[in-house]
């Protein structure tokens, strides 16, 4: 599925504001987000400049029980965003060249931290992560409904506690 605009952007508002999304399918909420379009120098300034009008998924999004998918590619958008944080403002990345190697690698070990978390449950895994090296990331970037990280109008993504899975970019890949 592609982005497809402000009707989409209203729907996915609306489910949203209804109840943290406890009566709302959230695989159908996901698709807006899930996954997370690669980062490149056409949309490395919506990344850095919009997180916070982005969708995200905390525990209360979901269900009691179920939508085990869901949660995990949730977790993944939510880890991802704040990785993002992290290259935009805090990691000391200067200038486009490094914040954006650094959101590659963010990207990267997200998805990455995805995959492994698909292979360690008894359903298939999702079918980019069945694939290996550039292929998986190729994968990824041409499923990405939100190539260019448009945000939510009017949304301002909640607090989601940090992840235990800590992230450090390496600036000698660059």
């Amino acid at each position: 599925m592609f982005w497809t605009g402000p009707l989409v952007t209203a729907l996915i508002l609306q489910f949203i504001s209804l109840g943290g999304g406890q009566n709302n399918d959230p695989d159908v909420l996901l698709e807006s987000s899930f996954p997370p379009a690669e980062p490149s120098l056409m949309n490395l300034n919506a990344i850095c400049l919009h997180g916070s009008g982005r969708a995200r998924y905390p525990a209360s999004f979901f269900p009691p029980s179920g939508y085990a998918y869901a949660r995990r590619a949730g977790k993944a958008v939510n880890r991802l965003e704040a990785w993002f944080s992290q290259c935009c403002y805090e990691e000391g990345a200067k200038g486009h060249g490094q914040i954006l190697c650094c959101a590659k690698q963010a990207w990267e070990a997200a998805l990455s931290h995805f995959c492994t978390e698909e292979f360690s449950t008894m359903t298939m895994a999702h079918e980019c992560c069945q694939q290996r090296g550039e292929d998986r990331w190729n994968c990824f970037a041409k499923q990405a409904p939100n190539p260019s990280y448009q945000s939510l109008p009017g949304y301002l993504a909640p607090e989601v506690p940090p992840d235990r899975i800590v992230f450090t970019w390496d600036p000698y890949t660059c």
